[in-house]
């Protein structure tokens, strides 16, 4: 098969993981059409993006090394029994499409998963000779994220952050019991094993190189040959950390089990980052699995409960509305979590905005925690105003119902209307 054949099959077959945040960029195409110039593409096949801590959008190479597999995992198209065309590239034409996309500024790094093949250690094995050669025989400094096996050796797993930016594992279900029903290969407690183990690697290495620099000393305490022995050996401590992913409706699992699932895994294995992708239906589908797929509104709710349980100090129990003869564990599609926790909880309101903490400005919808530090820094020089907030660019309108400001006066308090809202026609 053709390189460029398997590169549409694999390119294809990664889509599906959402594990590196992938988000539009069109707009620019690699050549211009009447001059025939230019350099480089964000739409050709393979291409994902993916946001930086600091906001850039960066592209990636996101394909897997094959979409052979031997596991038989319900909800995946690559199962072992599906009927999609089959493709595998080598290790070689791995590094060498890595390379001629980064020398054309297609991409600014890789992102690599693959099907089992032979056994998880094999297929281990492959992926990491993939980073290793990037990094040590052509001296790739782009970012690298390599999707790690359950089941392999713990040695191949601290072998993979020796060169990775970033290594994930997907928890793939929010529960043991939909993890045994729909994906029986796959060990709900080995996955977790694995995620303590990188923790435990990332830590440790971490404190190595923090008391290595305390004392002065080269890290392991030996002398670098080169730059390239020296930038390898300060990659041990995996930047990027560990992210997962987790596939939302394709059990029955509530939106409070998630959300709780989540939590625990970004305290105990301290997770980078836990990603959410909506079921979607798949050809010859189990019968085990719904017909229906997931709202994409559900999966975007779960993104911003999310956000708010990283960066606004929630607990994951406070985001879904408590357990009720109508409620059913999941969260209000009609509003976001934040505005829904504000509306249930009136007696927290109003909140002084020359007075409150900064986890009490957090609570107030349209107020996030650039806007929180602003408000604590500028009252110290005067007491704020509602027109103070209008200079912040503070979306008062949304927030001047749960809010008392110098020299305002409370507006009536918020009440949502008990049926969801209708478009109306233009005729």
């Amino acid at each position: 098969m053709e390189l460029i054949a398997k590169l549409a099959i694999l390119a294809d077959a990664a889509k599906y993981d959402a594990s590196c945040a992938s988000s539009g960029a069109g707009g620019r195409n690699a050549r211009d059409s009447r001059t025939g110039k230019g350099m480089g593409s964000t739409e050709s096949m393979g291409i994902c993006h993916s946001y930086t801590p600091d906001g850039r959008c960066i592209s990636l190479l996101k394909i897997l090394l094959t979409n052979f597999c031997l596991f038989e995992c319900s909800y995946c198209v690559n199962r072992s029994s599906s009927g999609v065309p089959r493709a595998r590239l080598s290790v070689d034409e791995v590094v060498q499409l890595t390379l001629d996309f980064y020398r054309r500024n297609y991409i600014e790094g890789l992102f690599l998963s693959s099907g089992i093949i032979q056994s998880p250690d094999y297929t281990m094995e492959q992926v990491i000779e993939v980073a290793r050669r990037l990094r040590e025989q052509h001296d790739f400094r782009g970012y690298i994220h390599l999707k790690t096996i359950p089941d392999a050796d713990p040695l191949l797993i601290e072998a993979a952050g020796r060169y990775a930016d970033r290594i994930s594992i997907n928890v793939e279900l929010p529960t043991a019991t939909g993890l045994k029903q729909l994906a029986p290969e796959k060990d709900w407690q080995g996955i977790r094993r694995t995620m303590q183990r990188i923790r435990t690697h990332r830590d440790s290495t971490m404190a190595r190189l923090q008391q290595d620099r305390r004392d002065g000393q080269r890290i392991h305490n030996l002398r670098p040959r080169s730059r390239r022995d020296q930038s390898l050996q300060q990659r041990l401590a995996l930047p990027a950390g560990q992210s997962t992913q987790m596939i939302v409706g394709a059990d029955t699992a509530d939106d409070r089990t998630i959300l709780t699932t989540a939590a625990d895994l970004y305290q105990r294995f301290d997770m980078r980052r836990v990603y959410y992708s909506a079921f979607s239906p798949i050809p010859d589908a189990s019968s085990r699995l719904p017909l229906q797929p997931a709202p994409l509104l559900r999966e975007h709710r779960l993104y911003q409960a999310d956000w708010l349980m990283r960066f606004y100090g929630y607990d994951s129990g406070e985001l879904v509305a408590p357990a009720s003869p109508t409620g059913d564990g999941m969260l209000d599609l009609d509003v976001d979590p934040k505005l829904a926790w504000a509306l249930r909880n009136p007696d927290f309101f109003p909140v002084d905005i020359n007075r409150a903490s900064r986890d009490a400005l957090l609570r107030v919808p349209g107020i996030g925690p650039r806007n929180a530090d602003r408000i604590v820094e500028m009252r110290r020089q005067i007491r704020l105003r509602l027109a103070d907030l209008r200079k912040l660019r503070v979306p008062v309108q949304r927030c001047e119902a749960f809010i008392v400001a110098h020299g305002s006066v409370r507006p009536p308090p918020v009440v949502l209307p008990q049926s969801r809202a209708t478009q109306l026609s233009l005729f």
